[in-house]
Formats: structure tokens, C-alpha cells, sequence
């Protein structure tokens, strides 16, 4: 069977993909993955076939956020989903007999798969369908009630079609499809990429939509850590680990903030430039580039991050605890459910991070025996699922409808 996953964003938005893949893939299926061409290299390294998504979420990031106004910063966004749309269409008809699409280009990855006649199901890594039991990521709710959680949620799917709304009417009109709601109905399957020991699958969720375990990003083929790196963990205790991922906070003072904060607590640190572009922290410092987390963090003693989606799993599956600085999105829920978890101290958000919140909050994580212990056995636990399978499942089930 032909398989195309999309995504669309950072990093964090398509390497978990990639294992995924990677998974179908020696289950004997052909897979495609659908993504920025920033991003080719990742896919292809890992064996996959890549097909080009227009646009470079790091130009458009940058260019919103020196618009001029919320106006302008609408058109920026606007014209990244028409190209976003011609790419979807492009990346289906070049041949696929299944479409796994993830939250953000799900609108339009479902209207090209429906009109072009292929199957297709979601492959969510945060919760994507409304509930009475927590807000939706990306949605603050002043009074979280089941039903004001439930409305919430619909409000997201309803601002998200808002959003779609005149590229999914052009798509219609090259496809030749009727309007139809931009709300999936309750049988579209949906996989959702993260453990139920994490967010248990909620109760008054339609029966289509699953919590699987996670997705895990593919190891790269010959992959090594630098030396440098490798001297560094070896000079000294377990150091903590920063990096905010595809982040690009206007934070003035970040780097001075973090030497601060580690020289505060007298904690040796590895920094991860990423898209923020640190710098050296100074003191008993190290500044990388990626290095793959699966092997990083679990050498680490806590890890201060962005609480993205992957970087908050990764974080997880190496049972070290946790400091969120959540800028945007889905982060504040990741964030807070970290520390609902207990593996976190209360997330310090980006606007309020300074080199005392910082510092109390990484002498929580080193100091705390509860929060090591219980990042532990949260480690253990997740560890032991296969995330994986239940999608190679619906695979499958799909396969044999298909045929």
C-alpha cells in the first residue's frame, strides 16, 4: 500500500512522523512524508520518500511577527495556506492509496483525499477532538467546566475552518466538490501520537478517535554524538539541558537570562542553539546543534524546554524531570500537564522567565526527590508502549476496505 503522511511546521512537527514511517514502511508499505523543503534531508535520511510542502515556517514565523499589524499578519498567514493548499494537492496526486494527515493541514489533506477518492484518518500529536474533560490545546478557558472544556473545543475546530476557509473554497472548486462542514465527522479515525498514561483518552470521545502511545522519531543511519559532546558528559555530573526547539522567542536578554539562571544553581549546562540561535551561556557551559534527544536527554539531570509536542515526550520517555517555558499553541497545555504529572515545577511561560524563575525552577527539578521519582516511573511506563501499532493497525483495517 501507497501511504502519504503530511505535516506541516517545525521540526517537532515532523520527526515523530518519521518513525512512524519508518514503522510502516517495514511492515511493507510504501510511505511518503509530505513536508517543507527545510525539512528534506530529515526525511530522506531516514529513508523515506520526501514530496515538497511550499513555504519555510521559519521565514513565515519571522515575517508575522514584523508585520506591521494583526492585518498584515493575517495576509502573511493567509498566503502560506494557499501555497500550503497547492502543496497538499500536488503532494496526493502524485500517488498514494491512504492519507494520514496531521492536526494542522488536516482540513486539507481530508478535502483532497475525499476529492481525489483515497482514504484518509488523522495522526494528531496533541489532542485534536473536543471534550468535556480538559480545555483544547490552545484554547485558554477562564472557567474549565465540562461544558465550557466542550465549547472550547468546538470553538478551536470552528476557528481553524474560519482560518481554512478560502483556500478550502478554492480546493473545492479545482476538485469539483460540494461545500462541506470543515468539523471531521465523528467516524473519520484519528490517532492521537502521545501516551495515555500522559492524557488518558477522554470518555466523550467519538470511538474512531484513539490515544495510541507515542510516535518516536527514526534513528539517523550512522549517527554519532560529537566528541566534543561526549567529553563534556563525561567531565562532569549529569549537566541540564536548554533549548527551546523551533522557537524564535523576542526575548532580549535569553542568553543572559539562562548563564544566570545556571550559574545561580551551579549547574553545568548544555544549550541547544535551535531556531532562538543561543549562544554560548558561558561558566561550565556546552552550545550544540541538534543532537537527537532519544539519546541526549537521558544523560541529562532535567531538561528546560518549549513544551512542544515532541520535545515534552522525548523529555518523558527519558524519565528526567521537567522545566516548560511554553510560548505558544499547544505548549501551555503540554506545560501544565507536566506539571499535573508531576515531573515539572509550575511552567514559567516565556514572558515571565528570568534568571530567578529560571534558577528556582531547575533547583526544583535537581533538588526535589519526588519529581525525579516520579519522572522515572513515568519514563518506565512509557517506554514500554508501542505507539506505533495501533496505527499500522488501522493501516490494515483501511488496506483491506481499499481493495
Amino acid at each position: 500500500m501507497r501511504i502519504l503522511i503530511v505535516t506541516a511546521g517545525s521540526r517537532g512537527d515532523v520527526a515523530p512522523f518519521t518513525g512512524l514511517g519508518r514503522r510502516l514502511q517495514r511492515a511493507g508499505h510504501d510511505v511518503a512524508l509530505a513536508a517543507h523543503a527545510r525539512f528534506a534531508g530529515l526525511v530522506r535520511e531516514t529513508g523515506l520518500e520526501h514530496r515538497l510542502l511550499p513555504g519555510d515556517p521559519v521565514e513565515q514565523v519571522r515575517a508575522r511577527t514584523a508585520a506591521p499589524s494583526p492585518e498584515a499578519a493575517r495576509a502573511v498567514f493567509a498566503a502560506f495556506l494557499d501555497e500550503l493548499g497547492d502543496g497538499v494537492l500536488a503532494a496526493v496526486a502524485a500517488g498514494t492509496d491512504l492519507v494520514l494527515t496531521a492536526f494542522g493541514p488536516a482540513p486539507l489533506s481530508r478535502l483532497v483525499a475525499e476529492g481525489l477518492g483515497i482514504p484518509s484518518a488523522g495522526v494528531y500529536l496533541a489532542p485534536g477532538v473536543p471534550t468535556r474533560e480538559f480545555p483544547p490545546p490552545g484554547q485558554a478557558v477562564a472557567d474549565p467546566s465540562p461544558e465550557a472544556n466542550l465549547a472550547a473545543g468546538g470553538e478551536v475546530l470552528a476557528r481553524t475552518g474560519a482560518l481554512y476557509a478560502e483556500v478550502l473554497q478554492r480546493l473545492r472548486a479545482r476538485l469539483d466538490r460540494p461545500a462541506t462542514a470543515p468539523v471531521p465527522p465523528d467516524d473519520w479515525p484519528i490517532c492521537h501520537g502521545f501516551s495515555p498514561a500522559v492524557v488518558p483518552r477522554p470518555a466523550d470521545w467519538p470511538v474512531a478517535a484513539q490515544v495510541t502511545g507515542y510516535w518516536w522519531p527514526a534513528d539517523p543511519p550512522g549517527w554519532r554524538p560529537p566528541a566534543e559532546l561526549v567529553d563534556f558528559l563525561d567531565a562532569g555530573p549529569p549537566p541540564v539541558f536548554i533549548g527551546f526547539g523551533s522557537m524564535t522567542p523576542s526575548h532580549e536578554r535569553l542568553h543572559d537570562v539562562v548563564a544566570a539562571a545556571v550559574a545561580r544553581v551551579g549547574a553545568r549546562a548544555v544549550v541547544q542553539s535551535g531556531w532562538a540561535e543561543l549562544a554560548s551561556a558561558g561558566g561550565d557551559t556546552l552550545v550544540i546543534d541538534d543532537v537527537p534527544h532519544e539519546w541526549l536527554f537521558p544523560r541529562v539531570a532535567a531538561v528546560v524546554h518549549h513544551a512542544g509536542a515532541g520535545t515534552t515526550g522525548a523529555g518523558l520517555r527519558a524519565g528526567v524531570p521537567a522545566v516548560p517555558v511554553p510560548v505558544l499553541v499547544d505548549q501551555p497545555f503540554w506545560a501544565d500537564r507536566l506539571h499535573r504529572l508531576g515531573v515539572a515545577p509550575a511552567p514559567v511561560p516565556m514572558p515571565e522567565l528570568t534568571a530567578d524563575t529560571l534558577a528556582d525552577a531547575l533547583r526544583s527539578c535537581l533538588e526535589r526527590p519526588g519529581l525525579r521519582d516520579c519522572a522515572a516511573e513515568l519514563g518506565r511506563r512509557i517506554r514500554a508502549e508501542d505507539g506505533a501499532a495501533a496505527v499500522l493497525s488501522l493501516v490494515e483495517r483501511l488496506d483491506g476496505r481499499h481493495i
